[in-house]
């Protein structure tokens, strides 16, 4: 079984994409889940989680009517809106088979919310998720029984940790193993994807470091997990020339294959490879686990994480 644990769906003639400028004009489209079943019944992915990509309540409405494969939605809620709780009570509610919330659906249609998120790199504020009312917000993502995915580079790395510690009782998910500059590698000679591999190389210096620290700072706290995903986007249109390899196999090593899962990160990915690319290329990087490791991190993480309902704390 593989579960992807990091896709999108959009359509911008639907509600503004504010980062999907021209630099981005091929995801310029609707991407739905017509497109999305194509990929996974080549892949065969047997299930998916949706995440969104707009601060806009009206796209997680959108989908959490999304079909199969779709299993599970981390959607966005305004997290310093004083009703913040009510707002997201009303998300699960209508997330329920027959549920009266905003996206109600008939008992067999339909994914559930799993999670929220905040696209918080695109804060002017990189202290924004340690302010006190965006706390209050995630505890109470917390109460819900939902988690809450981080999207964070080095700029945003402190409030992250700030605000992990202020809700130890939360479960946080890295997503796109903390967003590290790949493209600032220099360029090497891609491995083999037959290659043994036992241990993780790690240079005494370069780009990598401050990563690396980054990545030791959240696996030291046992609420979160990552998102072996968007790595190839990271690296850039060259990325066969850097060390992709290199850092999918460090993210399992810091935070080991039980808090480790995979997504794709389509569309987005599609702007440097194909889906089938980026499952292979992952798989390849990953060969050196054993097949129970690898099960967990191509569907087991993913399910403990979103897909095993977790009660709310009220």
């Amino acid at each position: 079984m593989i579960i992807d644990a990091h896709h999108h769906l959009w359509d911008p003639s639907d509600r503004p994409y504010p980062w999907m400028d021209y630099s981005v004009a091929p995801l310029r489209r609707r991407f739905d889940t017509d497109d999305l079943r194509a990929l996974t019944r080549a892949a065969g992915i047997d299930r998916t989680i949706v995440v969104q990509a707009a601060h806009d309540p009206g796209e997680t409405e959108w989908l959490l009517t999304q079909p199969a494969p779709v299993a599970g939605v981390v959607g966005w809620v305004d997290l310093t809106a004083p009703d913040v709780a009510d707002r997201l009570a009303a998300l699960v509610d209508g997330a329920r088979p027959g549920g009266a919330g905003p996206g109600a659906r008939g008992a067999d249609s339909g994914p559930r919310l799993v999670g929220i998120r905040h696209q918080a790199h695109d804060e002017p504020d990189p202290g924004w998720l340690a302010r006190p009312e965006v706390v209050r917000g995630v505890r109470a993502v917390a109460a819900a029984g939902l988690a809450f995915d981080l999207l964070v580079r080095a700029r945003e790395h402190a409030a992250a940790l700030a605000l992990v510690d202020a809700v130890p009782d939360g479960r946080f998910v890295l997503d796109h193993a903390g967003k590290p500059s790949i493209a600032d590698e220099p360029k090497t000679t891609r491995p083999r994807a037959a290659e043994p591999r036992t241990t993780v190389d790690h240079p005494e210096r370069g780009p990598a470091d401050a990563w690396r620290s980054r990545m030791r700072d959240l696996a030291a706290r046992p609420n979160v997990v990552v998102k072996a995903s968007g790595l190839l986007t990271e690296a850039g249109p060259d990325w066969r020339e850097r060390p992709v390899h290199r850092y999918l196999r460090e993210t399992v090593e810091h935070f080991g294959p039980d808090r480790t899962m995979w997504g794709s990160d389509w569309p987005v990915s599609t702007l440097v490879a194909d889906h089938a690319t980026v499952l292979a290329t992952t798989q390849a990087a990953l060969a050196d686990l054993s097949p129970t490791e690898r099960d967990t991190v191509f569907a087991g993480t993913a399910t403990r994480t979103y897909l095993v309902e977790h009660p709310s704390q009220t």
